[in-house]
């Protein structure tokens, strides 16, 4: 019954309006971190040595180019992203098209892949932030936060509003999901509403 009632409303015309604000959020949390990440960099000069009472410096640069993983983060959340965007599009400018059969199924799948985009992606960037953060002695690997504070801390952004991106779309997929059994829905309605003829 709490199963029932759980699909009349995600079925409902109310959730229409649920599902949009949903997107919009998806949106506007995997475009900042698309955004944010993207823009991240931060340059210091540092002391790497002396000649007599000299100091040798050099500059570094940390860039999110630098690791293959902060690329696809930035590009896996300008695919969520433009996916929303054009969901959002399509339900406003749509006019009368039915989502119904073919095409419920279709926007299914695509929230789903999408998630799995979005999660590689969330997952892969936050295991090179665990790294630059503390490191791997294992491997010889020295963290870099201790250095370029700015840097990690707008990646940390970045990566926040990643993973509100994945709870979304794990919501909007779960409601995608259910709309599918909406055509099921109207005809058993439909049969339980008309009376059964025996001969």
């Amino acid at each position: 019954m709490a199963v029932a009632k759980l699909v009349l409303a995600a079925t409902s015309g109310k959730s229409s309006k649920i599902l949009l604000g949903l997107r919009v959020l998806a949106f506007l949390a995997t475009l900042s971190a698309a955004i944010v990440m993207g823009l991240n960099k931060e340059t210091k000069t540092f002391v790497v040595g002396n000649v007599g009472n000299t100091p040798i410096k050099a500059t570094f640069t940390a860039k999110f180019q630098h690791t293959p993983a902060f690329v696809y983060f930035v590009v896996a959340n300008a695919m969520v992203s433009f996916h929303n965007l054009l969901m959002i599009a399509l339900q406003l400018f749509g006019g009368k098209t039915e989502f119904t059969g073919f095409r419920l199924l279709s926007i299914a799948i695509l929230d789903m892949l999408n998630v799995t985009l979005i999660s590689a992606a969330a997952n892969a960037a936050a295991f090179m932030a665990e790294v630059g953060k503390n490191g791997n002695k294992h491997a010889r690997w020295n963290k870099i936060c201790d250095r370029f504070a700015t840097y990690c801390d707008h990646g940390a952004g970045a990566l926040i509003a990643a993973f509100a991106g994945v709870v979304l779309m794990l919501i909007i997929s779960a409601v995608s999901i259910s709309r599918l059994v909406q055509p099921n829905k109207c005809s058993i309605s439909t049969a339980a509403a008309s009376p059964s003829v025996v001969p």
